[in-house]
């Protein structure tokens, strides 16, 4: 990423949206703030981040919170510079608590590709362990595993 850039097709949002699920699931702060612009607006949950700096910061922490934390994004909807994603992650935090997240995340690039707004909303449904859905080893998902539509999510 930034490749594809805007004005996207279908072809292209979906890559961009594979290409978010593919750094997300890095786990890498540094690496995933790199394809927003430095001056990117975000509104996740009630938290209200402002540049990369704090993106990190804010990966960071939700990192060390969310263990284990695998996440699958689908293509919603799209126009030229925009690209609605609904996604759902499975995670635990240090209890052993499982949780499946589901929401919706609303993204506008600039003219080089960088998404420079981002507002997600987000719900946490806790979850027996045995019903897990994501079972690939941490990083990308394979190619080959269900997608949200497949998991009937």
């Amino acid at each position: 990423m930034p490749a594809p850039l805007p004005p996207f097709t279908h072809e292209t949002a979906t890559q961009k949206v594979r290409l978010a699920e593919d750094g997300w699931n890095s786990r890498d702060p540094q690496r995933v703030s790199l394809v927003y612009t430095p001056d990117s607006q975000w509104r996740n949950r009630a938290e209200f981040v402002t540049g990369r700096t704090e993106i990190v910061a804010f990966l960071t922490r939700k990192w060390a919170k969310e263990l284990d934390y695998r996440l699958i994004k689908e293509l919603w909807a799209f126009t030229e510079n925009r690209i609605a994603v609904r996604f759902a992650y499975e995670w635990h935090d240090d209890s052993g608590n499982w949780f499946r997240s589901y929401g919706n995340e609303n993204w506008e690039f600039d003219a080089e590709g960088l998404m420079q707004r981002r507002f997600a909303c987000i719900n946490d449904l806790p979850i027996k362990e045995s019903d897990r859905k994501f079972h690939w080893p941490l990083g990308r998902r394979p190619d080959n595993h269900p997608g949200l539509s497949d998991l009937g999510l």
